[in-house]
């Protein structure tokens, strides 16, 4: 069983960055897709972003522009960034990573964009 380590979350300004960071129990290199989701209050989990091992990145209208997803083999971290964030970001963030053709999730992190 993969467990995956969220942290980062907590209270951004409007126009600032959220910055977060998601640590897997196994080789991140062996991650052959990973992904960040957001959930707001008493609805289902929404796509935010997501990497390939193959390269290729993919985002949600709503942040693309804005959001930043990367791993780092060497710290075996994956991160998100969104800029410029704004109200409607905050929500629930939970990465995701599949290994093997199984898929693993965080617990999730509160991330809370206001003044």
């Amino acid at each position: 069983q993969v467990q995956l380590v969220e942290s980062g979350g907590g209270w951004v300004q409007p126009g600032g960055s959220l910055r977060l960071s998601c640590a897997p129990s196994q080789r991140m290199s062996d991650a052959s897709v990973i992904a960040w989701y957001r959930a707001y209050p008493q609805k289902q989990r929404e796509f935010v972003a997501s990497s390939s091992s193959r390269g290729t990145s993919d985002f949600a209208d709503s942040v693309e522009h804005r959001a930043t997803i990367s791993r780092d083999v060497a710290k075996n971290t994956m991160y998100l960034q969104i800029d410029s964030v704004k109200p409607e970001d905050t929500a629930v963030y939970y990465c995701y990573a599949r290994f093997q053709w199984a898929d693993y999730w965080g617990q999730g992190i509160q991330v809370t964009v206001s003044s």
